[in-house]
């Protein structure tokens, strides 16, 4: 039997299908807040909490259910071991300000491990030590200046040449004390405690703009209004622009994940490699048994090869390296990359002081989510945040912000071109359940999906938010943007922005 056909049809987050969220009620009127925060993750909800416990009034909106964005598809390792990073910040940031970086990751941490105790939240959080390995010659001069890095930095972390998981290897770099946990059972605790002190929810609530006063008010797509004194998009992609050219000062990447049974006793730890293909594997419990969590295959939204490929190479993998017998879930994420690999968080221009954003975790949204939650509180509540300068949305270092603002919109450039170019002339007749094709239909580019009843779904591929064309994504059945990491169901709802607007759909008969 082939890989795909023993995953499961329909990708599920283990994380959502494991917990009941709660629901709320669509914004149907307009309304007043101290702060009205955009987006119901990671960030958003730890802001409403440590506001609320300042007693601000808040509000929090979100476009569909809160906690089924990115935190809901996440790896969720609380660590401050991001990948090989440390040496690169080095070179372009120096020591001081990287240091600040890590000190916010592992603040972040402690807010977690803090508030979990506090409140008596039971979210399997446990400590464990984070290993970053490479099976590459190439990559083992890498992994000695990133420990020559931590020295410099203060952190405790030791080159080894051995690791609990038994997986090919030359040689690892351990980060200790690190953590991972349940990411839901954690924040709906924290979503019960922000309604307990006031906040206000609203789901299925489009923010579609701000505008921007003395008192800044939320715009809906219904044409409500929430004016509050300060905002904060903590919407993944930032809702509102504000003229900080955002979408192009960042690019998104998918990754993928599949949740596998294994004979195997899972021996701890939280594991990611070096090199590419990235493969991260962490476990968890289901039933008192362990399930592996296998993660990897990056690569830029709406680009590359079909997205099924992708879940079946790392089933694949695990069935070598684990003895993985089954895949009991499947899921795949989104995340953005900055100019520099640091997060955007803080004021989103300097003109406009009372609107946040927190946005560019590059995967790494457990500490970066939490942290950007504090620096922004911090900022609304007037105390001084030693990360503030770091993360700044306004910084643009000349290395290796210039090099990279060039090759993120040169490639935006090639796939806006390549998809106006393209004339595809597919066969709808030929089209099985579940599949889709792309075509051209009264000349213009057209999306066909044929669900598992054999009912077509027929788009216009042009992607509502700055008009590239959008790619067929057969893993999630999802039409994906090349360009600035937008997506859509295969119906043409909005998923994830920067887009706001569906696809425009067609009409059947057209097609004959």
């Amino acid at each position: 039997m082939s890989a795909q056909q023993q995953m499961p049809v329909v990708p599920e987050s283990y994380w959502l299908q494991s917990i009941n969220i709660p629901e709320f009620p669509t914004l149907e009127e307009s309304c007043k807040a101290d702060v009205g925060i955009v987006g119901g993750g990671i960030t958003g909800i730890t802001a409403a909490y440590l506001l609320s416990k300042q007693n601000y009034k808040v509000i929090l909106l979100d476009a569909g259910k809160i906690l089924h964005g990115t935190t809901g598809h996440t790896t969720a390792k609380i660590t401050a071991q991001h990948g090989l990073i440390y040496d690169e910040l080095i070179q372009h940031f120096g020591v001081e300000k990287v240091q600040h970086y890590y000190q916010a990751a592992i603040e972040a941490k402690q807010l977690i491990e803090t508030i979990a105790k506090q409140l008596n939240i039971s979210c399997e959080l446990q400590e464990e030590h984070a290993y970053l390995y490479t099976n590459s010659d190439d990559y083992i001069v890498k992994l000695e200046d990133e420990w020559k890095a931590y020295d410099k930095l203060g952190i405790k972390g030791e080159l080894v040449d051995k690791m609990p998981l038994d997986i090919p290897m030359k040689t690892a770099l351990v980060m200790s004390n690190q953590a991972q946990f349940h990411p839901l059972k954690y924040l709906t605790a924290l979503t019960k405690a922000c309604i307990d002190q006031g906040v206000r929810f609203y789901e299925h609530t489009t923010a579609m703009d701000v505008e921007y006063n003395n008192h800044p008010a939320i715009i809906t797509k219904e044409g409500q209004r929430v004016t509050c004194r300060y905002v904060i998009a903590a919407s993944h992609f930032p809702f509102y622009d504000g003229q900080g050219f955002y979408p192009t000062r960042m690019y998104a990447d998918r990754a993928y994940i599949v949740a596998m049974e294994t004979p195997k006793k899972y021996p701890g730890g939280m594991y990611i490699n070096a090199e590419t293909p990235t493969r991260s594997i962490r476990s968890t419990k289901i039933a008192g048994k362990d399930l592996w969590l296998v993660v990897g295959e990056n690569h830029k939204t709406g680009q590359g090869k079909p997205t099924i490929e992708h879940y079946e190479a790392l089933q694949r993998f695990a069935q070598k390296e684990f003895d993985a017998s089954k895949c009991l879930y499947r899921w795949s994420a989104q995340d953005l990359t900055t100019l520099d690999k640091v997060p955007y968080i803080g004021p989103i221009t300097k003109e406009q002081q009372n609107v946040f954003i927190a946005t560019g975790y590059r995967k790494w949204g457990m500490t970066n989510g939490t942290i950007a939650a504090k620096i922004i509180t911090d900022h609304i509540m007037e105390k001084d945040n030693p990360y503030t300068e770091l993360f700044s949305p306004a910084r643009f270092q000349a290395d290796p912000a210039i090099r990279k603002f060039t090759q993120f919109n040169a490639d935006v450039a090639k796939h806006l071109i390549k998809g106006k170019l393209e004339y595809p002339d597919n066969d709808v007749a030929q089209l099985k359940n579940d599949e889709a094709t792309v075509t051209r239909v009264q000349g213009k580019r057209t999306g066909i999906y044929k669900d598992m009843d054999s009912k077509l779904h027929i788009v216009d591929t042009t992607c509502t938010h700055l008009g590239c064309e959008v790619e067929w994504n057969s893993g999630d059945r999802t039409w994906d943007c090349p360009c600035h990491g937008s997506r859509f169901s295969y119906d043409g709802a909005v998923i994830e922005g920067p887009a706001k607007k569906p696809l425009q759909k067609r009409d059947a008969a057209e097609l004959d």
